[in-house]
């Protein structure tokens, strides 16, 4: 055992991998419903630094990993966030700072009543709150104020990862109990939630294509037709009198013609029963002037532009019918805005193709690369607006650190899209991965750096009293959160756990939400909050720090 641990020692990437290789696996299975996720890469990372006090991944590493781990949520969350800040989005984020406030107050009290070193209760609201940037708000604050021996500060460094260990099963498994006990005293139907939401179902249900007789004389254009209608399909080739074409804006439906149409199930069958009735001929498989294909978006020239802009039924008399965005496929408009990755189904004439997949790009190796030069300046930015100062009342001075710098600015940059040539936003899987590998090398490194401080302190029968603590804070935020919301606020108990699997910034609450919904409900309150939540949290993991110390 002695060879093994000098050889991690002296080879600390060999520790991270090994700490990964094993620990990612183990998140994966499954107890009662549920599992740790990459979380278990932090105990595992807890069990390796056991062995040793000096087994420990360097500093260095698992801030590179902390920061890309925030800074590719933000791009991917950043032009959601701002919208959701109207209406019904401000709401359920003013509900998400409630809670989270209290759980600060929770957090204070049991300072008090387990009389806890603030160092532990600045972890502890990390923990129950799983919210690993947080953690890494408060060690950075600790490192920046601490003072005395090499070895006192090693043990402030300690004490909040320790806390955030002891108490991090509680956040996930209390709130999922809390989630269980609530949709069966209220006796919840999903079904029905998200049937009456038809507004947060875009990309929920399967698209599939129609052909319509036109029986009826309509009047105005297709584009005036949806906006008075507000029907939500793409309308796609058209035949009348033997010419077949492609539906524009201005085309106008006459009795005789015949149309295909793509969208749900029940929209086609809205939008069908008021043109005519559905045809048995499928018009998209005539293939004798037009064509259909997918392309790949990957050239950065059109990447952050809305499809009008490209004028492609002017240039090539063509129309985007469909677009795949990750695992999800959505109907295009004209204000639909292109990503890097995006996959188009265009329906064009067949001497056209060539043409638009130069337009388009049609590279798999390019939407598989990032670009080193915007991702470089975006963490840039965001690490120099981590390290200002934030003045606050009674001199107190916050900074967003490592964790709230990258990812308000990812946030921003997500918005924006792009800046003149510069796209700003990462290919979906690109982003995946470089998140994902993020994570587990911030995990890993911080559960080996506190792993023998961690076992000292279980094996001093010293963590009663945090798990203790962990339960009060991670119960009763969930319990007072899901009250208000479903009681008060009158939000739909879909939306609402995945508004609380934002709050406490967790993968896995929102896995058990998906897996008892059955919708896409907790995806999008998970989306709108999570933003705030998590930049709420480094601001209170260090207030609450600064107030004990």
């Amino acid at each position: 055992m002695s060879i093994f641990v000098t050889l991690l020692k002296e080879n600390p990437l060999l520790l991270l991998f090994l700490v990964a290789a094993i620990g990612y696996p183990l998140g994966r299975v499954r107890l009662g419903g549920a599992s740790l996720g990459v979380a278990a890469v932090l105990f595992t990372g807890l069990a390796f630094g056991a062995l040793d006090p000096d087994l420990k991944i360097p500093e260095t590493v698992y801030q590179l990993g902390l920061v890309l781990f925030v800074y590719t949520i933000g791009l991917a969350s950043g032009s959601l966030f701002f919208v959701s800040l109207g209406r019904k989005g401000l709401r359920y984020n003013l509900l998400v700072a409630g809670g989270l406030l209290l759980a600060a107050l929770l957090t204070v009290l049991a300072h008090t009543l387990f009389r806890l070193p603030a160092t532990l209760t600045a972890g502890l609201f990390a923990g129950s709150l799983t919210n690993t940037p947080a953690l890494a708000g408060v060690l950075e604050h600790i490192q920046a104020v601490a003072v005395g021996s090499p070895e006192l500060q090693q043990q402030m460094l300690s004490e909040p990862v320790i806390a955030y260990s002891v108490s991090y099963p509680v956040g996930v498994l209390g709130t999922i109990l809390a989630i269980y006990i609530f949709q069966r005293v209220w006796k919840v139907n999903y079904a029905a939630e998200a049937r009456a939401l038809p507004e947060y179902n875009s990309g929920s249900e399967p698209l599939i294509s129609l052909t319509v007789c036109i029986t009826r004389d309509m009047d105005g254009t297709v584009a005036d037709l949806i906006r008075r209608y507000h029907w939500n399909v793409v309308f796609g080739r058209i035949r009348s009198s033997d010419q077949l074409s492609v539906v524009t804006g201005q085309t106008v439906l006459h009795p005789g013609d015949l149309v295909t149409m793509i969208g749900s199930p029940d929209a086609l069958e809205e939008v069908s029963a008021a043109l005519g009735e559905v045809c048995g001929e499928r018009l998209e498989f005539d293939l004798s002037q037009y064509d259909k294909r997918r392309f790949f978006v990957s050239n950065n020239h059109i990447t952050g532009r809305r499809l009008r802009d490209l004028d492609l039924i002017g240039r090539y008399g063509a129309i985007v019918t469909r677009l795949r965005r990750g695992d999800v496929e959505l109907l295009p408009s004209g204000a639909t805005v292109l990503a890097p990755g995006d996959q188009v189904q265009v329906v064009a004439p067949h001497d056209k193709m060539e043409a638009l997949a130069n337009l388009l790009g049609d590279s798999y190796r390019e939407i598989s690369e990032v670009d080193i030069l915007t991702l470089s300046l975006g963490l840039a930015f965001g690490l120099v607006l981590g390290l200002l100062p934030i003045p606050l009342p009674g001199g107190v001075v916050l900074k967003l650190g490592m964790a709230g710098g990258p990812l308000l600015v990812a946030l921003t940059l997500g918005a924006l899209g792009r800046t003149g040539p510069l796209v700003w936003t990462l290919p979906y899987g690109a982003n995946l991965t470089l998140r994902q590998i993020g994570l587990v090398i911030f995990l890993a490194g911080i559960g080996t750096r506190a792993g023998y401080a961690f076992y000292s302190t279980i094996a001093q029968g010293a963590g009663g009293a945090i798990f203790l603590a962990g339960v009060l804070v991670t119960c009763l935020t969930a319990v007072v959160t899901l009250w208000v919301g479903y009681k008060l606020l009158k939000i739909p108990f879909g939306l609402l756990i995945g508004i609380l699997a934002g709050l406490q910034t967790q993968p896995a609450v929102l896995g058990f939400g998906l897996d008892q919904s059955r919708s896409e409900l907790p995806n999008i309150g998970y989306a709108i909050v999570y933003p705030v939540a998590m930049i709420l949290k480094i601001l209170l993991a260090q207030a609450i720090l600064i107030l004990l110390l």
